[in-house]
């Protein structure tokens, strides 16, 4: 090459050097890449204080912009999230018009044990509205029903008072007032049940939920109310998904994945454990005691995962080889020299092999297959690139989990099961941005579980759902999902 070709080409290489480095360091708060872009471990940097430069000056005047030099603005005060303490109430404007009336009244005298019949006399001592949803065909109808509660005085002395009955709670220390549910709402079970696929299923928030009610149920509700809703489906779902978790520690196979989770902009992850009838979730941190939670110390099936280091310990695990195949295609289609034919050579293979699994091949065939790839990988673990001989060390150092399905079919050879279960979840991500609190978190993923759980058994869900919400606002027994709805 001559001089003049030496020049331009090493000012090409500087100006690509150059634009790929501005582009790695680029994120949602420089470019106009999508926040969901940013890198998880590298969100909570933001709004530290800018860095002075070489003369001492600030790269941003405390003076102008105090919140963009990362200094705390002293004209502001630190407030909580939602209505603060003396600001102007809203009330109802939309009158309630009852079409039924439901009386409530003791039938058996709590201190004698004779029976209370309707001819003696009784006087109300409460009475509240609740709003139903009525799922008819092809229509649904919100009515006004107003619960009566009466006592009764007993030819022995004795005055028996029927009340709404209080159910499930949840006590947070600090809060001003417990979630607490109760009869006594006015919201009933299948309104509340609706309002809480509205918020878990089709992802809405809270005032496109009451914009929603509004403008096509002609249904005025609160922000809060329709927070209390989706909070008393979570509370109810709780209790059930303990249950679900011994299905899970009971099951042969399970499929495991986890992902990036905000709560109130903190970096946490959401658990998945997924087997062919149970679905739950977990949100905490990404230790492996949250691994425990959902499948315990003592688990013997089968765990199909990545490659995350908390999976290692268990004897009995298969890799997926998905995530195997894709790093593959990395090598296969980058500037890696010799590197980019191993990609291609593994990415054959490892597609080869799945297919020849599901097809039933004789031994001989996939003992020299698996031969194949695993020389393939010793021939690079000390190749010169670094992530030709990482990927090579890493099938190799865990062989015995990349190929464990050859030897027992029944095993899946990717984790789509659980990569599938964590898409909605990770839309809802990018939509809210996370969960504020710790029992935000714990109630949708108590909600998921159920639903998913749900669906995956062929129940219905909202049906359920309801059932459950009218059971945990009653004190009752909270029903269980059908283990063989689907057969």
């Amino acid at each position: 090459m001559s001089r003049e070709q030496l020049e331009e080409l090493a000012w090409r290489l500087h100006e690509l050097a150059r634009l790929l480095a501005n582009r790695a360091g680029e994120d949602s708060s420089t470019s106009s890449r999508p926040p969901s872009s940013d890198n998880p471990y590298r969100r909570q940097e933001r709004g530290k204080p800018v860095a002075a430069d070489s003369d001492g000056a600030a790269a941003e005047s405390s003076d102008t912009a105090p919140e963009k030099a990362g200094k705390p603005d002293k004209n502001r005060t630190a407030k909580g999230s939602g209505k603060q303490p003396g600001a102007k109430g809203h009330w109802r404007c939309q009158p309630i018009v009852v079409s039924r009336e439901v009386a409530h009244a003791p039938m058996v005298c709590a201190a004698c044990g004779a029976a209370l019949g309707p001819d003696l006399k009784r006087r109300c001592v409460s009475a509240h509205d609740s709003l139903e949803l009525v799922r008819g065909d092809m229509a649904l109808q919100v009515t006004a029903t107003r619960h009566s509660y009466f006592a009764v005085r007993c030819p022995c002395g004795d005055d028996n008072v029927e009340r709404p009955r209080v159910g499930l709670s949840s006590l947070i220390e600090g809060r001003k007032r417990n979630l607490r549910m109760s009869e006594r709402c006015l919201v009933g079970p299948m309104l509340a049940t609706f309002i809480a696929a509205l918020s878990l299923r089709c992802r809405l928030s809270r005032r496109k939920i009451q914009e929603f009610l509004r403008d096509w149920l002609d249904l005025e509700l609160g922000v809060a109310t329709i927070e209390r809703c989706i909070h008393e489906f979570g509370l109810a779902s709780e209790p059930v998904v303990e249950r679900l978790i011994e299905d899970v520690r009971a099951a042969d196979i399970v499929h495991l994945d986890e992902t990036p989770w905000y709560q109130r902009g903190v970096l946490l992850w959401m658990w998945v454990a997924a087997t062919a009838a149970t679905i739950v979730y977990r949100i905490g941190s990404r230790r492996k005691e949250e691994l425990a939670a959902l499948i315990g110390d003592a688990f013997l099936g089968w765990l199909v995962t990545d490659g995350y280091g908390a999976y290692r310990d268990h004897p009995r695990r298969q890799r997926c080889l998905a995530h195997l195949i894709r790093k593959a295609l990395a090598l296969a289609e980058g500037y890696y020299g010799a590197g980019s034919g191993f990609g291609r050579d593994l990415v054959r293979d490892l597609r080869r092999l799945i297919v020849r699994v599901h097809d039933g091949a004789d031994a001989d065939a996939l003992e020299r297959l698996t031969t194949r790839i695993k020389w393939n990988c010793q021939c690079n673990r000390h190749e010169i690139e670094k992530k030709v001989r990482d990927l090579a060390g890493e099938i190799l150092n865990d062989w015995d989990a990349v190929i464990a399905f050859v030897s027992d079919p029944n095993l899946p050879p990717t984790n789509n099961d659980a990569e599938r279960a964590l898409r909605h979840a990770v839309i809802a991500r990018r939509i809210s941005f996370g969960t504020r609190t710790d029992e935000g978190s714990r109630f949708y993923a108590a909600g998921l579980s159920v639903i998913d759980t749900c669906r995956r058994r062929g129940v219905e869900p909202w049906e359920y759902a309801c059932s459950l919400i009218a059971a945990a606002r009653a004190n009752l027994t909270l029903p269980i999902i059908p283990a063989n709805a689907a057969a």
